[in-house]
């Protein structure tokens, strides 16, 4: 399982025409988790003319929902929710709340303050990839650390933690569809001279080549 989701929770801003556009991004894995994000906004913002939002929820992206809360049909929950599904984003819920300025924008002026609202929330909570992996811990010899340190630097392999006792630990998270051929590299660099010990399967994000522990 692969799949793209918000790594922070986070939010952005603008001025369009006087009007105040606060766009707002969460990632979630229920719709309960969702309506309290929402719920929870609303009431940060009591004062604000509209609480627009939508989210995605599922793998599959089953689970769309979306509001225009009070702005024309068709010019706020959707073109949140188009932002979101353009981006590829699930287990994502955006919050565009809207302090009116008193000069009207339009359909298309209001499409786009929307849609750029979110667009800004989810660059700030910043997009990873969400996959299945585990810990692999590698210990060597000392003679052998050239080669597996080549070896690493070669496939851009992070290693997330070294420990120098008298072997070399090697600790790196590494995606199970990936550990196999990881585990034939490292056997066919040492000449099998070496430990591979495997940790509990999790969800990790995806930055780059780098794995890190999702912590909810």
């Amino acid at each position: 399982m692969a799949y793209i989701t918000i790594k922070d929770e986070a939010s952005a801003q603008f001025e369009e025409k006087k009007s105040v556009f606060i766009g707002y991004v969460k990632r979630v894995g229920s719709e309960e988790e969702a309506r309290e994000f929402i719920n929870n906004i609303k009431s940060i913002n009591k004062e604000a003319r509209h609480n627009v939002y939508a989210y995605i929820i599922g793998e599959n992206m089953g689970i769309q929902r979306y509001s225009d809360d009070g702005e024309p049909q068709g010019t706020g929950g959707i073109p949140v929710l188009d932002v979101i599904k353009k981006n590829n984003v699930t287990d994502a819920v955006v919050v565009v709340t809207r302090y009116f300025g008193g000069i009207l924008l339009g359909t298309g002026g209001l499409v786009r303050a929307y849609s750029k609202a979110a667009a800004m929330a989810i660059k700030e909570g910043g997009i990873v990839e969400k996959v299945n992996a585990c810990p692999l811990n590698l210990t060597i010899d000392y003679d052998l650390n050239g080669k597996i340190q080549y070896l690493f630097g070669k496939n851009s392999w992070h290693i997330e933690d070294i420990e120098y006792t008298d072997k070399v630990n090697i600790k790196m998270y590494c995606e199970l569809s990936k550990i196999e051929k990881i585990k034939c590299d490292i056997i066919e660099c040492t000449s099998g001279k070496c430990s591979i010990k495997l940790g509990k399967e999790d969800l990790y994000f995806k930055l780059e080549n780098r794995l890190y522990k999702i912590i909810n």
